[in-house]
């Protein structure tokens, strides 16, 4: 029996790396990308020690930049690798008054978050339809539910994420491909201080969860191939209450946390 292969996006730390080790547990082929060389190497060599029958690619690239997800694509094609599962993991935050943040951080959140993420959707999904099985991950977020005074272009491009996988798991029902929305909340992981979200109220005295756990919840949900997986019952509960209370107490209470 052939392998399958995961390909999967920031996949150097974090989340992303974590989804890297847990497929290869499970015997999965790899296409490993991020900008970072040395760390997808030094990952690329861990986990070829721990599971010596899987293949693991590295392509380094920098997904904010124009063509990248073409770039990816044709490198997958010119190795011949059939792409069973795609993670679109890569994204980045920041955290600060929309009015104050640098245009160019937010046109790389933009480029990354969603542009990236639906270019490679739609470069790869075609190919699972025609085969008729591959499962797609959009890492999209709790932020998703609300709008986020002090991270306005993050949570407006998680919510996105959502919406957009929603849909395209809709459109590919009868085809054998699922697309799963993951929304998980703060995590113990790099994107905190990259985000500049550390310091915040709601985050500052928090314990959050571990990389590993959070990532595995994910795992199990495109196995299961859930539209929707929000990580933690009380992520969840609060996703399910936004849904009763007026819009302008949401907008007030998240800047209120953020502040």
């Amino acid at each position: 029996m052939t392998n399958k292969t995961a390909l999967i996006t920031g996949a150097s730390k974090g989340l992303g790396r974590e989804f890297a080790k847990i497929h290869a547990a499970n015997g999965d082929n790899l296409v490993l990308v991020a900008r970072s060389e040395d760390q997808l190497l030094l990952l690329k060599n861990e986990l070829k020690a721990e599971r010596t029958t899987i293949r693991v690619e590295v392509i380094v690239k920098d997904l904010s930049l124009p063509d990248s997800a073409i770039e990816v694509y044709n490198e997958v094609k010119k190795h011949n690798i059939q792409i069973d599962y795609l993670i679109n993991n890569a994204g980045i935050g920041e955290f600060g008054f929309f009015a104050d943040t640098l245009w160019e951080r937010n046109a790389q959140m933009i480029d990354l978050n969603i542009k990236v993420l639906t270019h490679l959707c739609h470069l790869f999904m075609p190919h699972m339809m025609a085969r008729k099985q591959g499962k797609i991950m959009n890492i999209s977020s709790t932020a998703a539910f609300q709008s986020g005074p002090m991270m306005a272009v993050y949570f407006a491009s998680k919510s996105y994420v959502l919406h957009l996988s929603e849909a395209l798991n809709n459109e590919a029902k009868d085809s054998g491909v699922s697309v799963t929305a993951f929304c998980p909340g703060p995590t113990d992981t790099h994107f905190m201080d990259d985000s500049k979200m550390k310091e915040t109220k709601a985050i500052k005295n928090m314990k959050l969860p571990s990389s590993h756990v959070v990532a595995l919840a994910g795992y199990k949900a495109m196995m299961s191939e859930k539209p929707v997986k929000i990580h933690g019952f009380i992520n969840n509960a609060v996703a399910f209450s936004i849904r009763l209370v007026p819009r302008k107490w949401v907008v007030a209470i998240t800047r209120r946390l953020g502040a």
